[in-house]
């Protein structure tokens, strides 16, 4: 993802600035949707792994990205408080 686009995204909501996801943190996002329902904003069950994403720097927010394009909507936010094992930094 370009830097400069990277630089000033944040959340469409909280408007927290973000940051990629760490291979920590995408490997345990996709272990939480392989074992279980994981919802997003609108209640909807994620369907199918990340294979990158980006995260508010507070880390209470993950948002895909799909052909570089993130999907920057609050119903496709993946809220971290229901991952179980999401790293703590």
């Amino acid at each position: 993802m370009d830097k400069h686009l990277l630089d000033i995204l944040c959340c469409p909501t909280t408007h927290v600035p973000l940051r990629l996801l760490s291979e920590g943190e995408l490997a345990a996002l996709n272990r939480a949707i392989a074992s279980g329902p994981v919802r997003n904003g609108a209640g909807h069950a994620v369907a199918g792994t990340l294979t990158t994403g980006l995260i508010t720097r507070d880390r209470h927010t993950i948002y895909r990205i799909e052909d570089d394009i993130p999907v920057m909507l609050a119903d496709e936010a993946i809220a971290t408080g229901q991952l179980g094992d999401f790293p703590d930094r």
